[in-house]
């Protein structure tokens, strides 16, 4: 991916004219979860809100861009150590979308 699509931070610090000491610590952590898939993404999120505490989904959500239920479900999941997550794959076994059937249209000569 181009630098041009990573996030830029929209918390109230970041958008404002002075620079505050976070800003740096945003802009790596949005050029981190540009890196990593889907799960990986919700992991780092979620621990970043573990570390805030209190009202940290909806802050990591205004640094990241992730919804407040992708955090929370990525914390929970590391509360869980990760247990039912497949190691081998990015999505759980029939997930995502369906596979695509063939249509066979009738031959017009027939």
């Amino acid at each position: 991916m181009d630098d041009n699509s990573i996030r830029q931070c929209q918390c109230p610090a970041c958008l404002g004219d002075t620079d505050h000491p976070e800003r740096l610590l945003h802009d790596q952590l949005n050029l981190l979860l540009n890196r990593l898939d889907e799960q990986e993404r919700r992991w780092v999120a979620g621990l970043e809100s573990k570390k805030i505490g209190y009202g940290g989904d909806t802050f990591v959500a205004c640094i990241t861009g992730l919804h407040v239920d992708t955090i929370r479900r990525g914390r929970e999941e590391l509360d869980a150590g990760l247990a039912d997550r497949p190691i081998d794959r990015v999505r759980r076994p029939g997930a995502g979308r369906p596979p695509v059937k063939k249509k066979i249209r009738p031959s017009s000569t027939t």
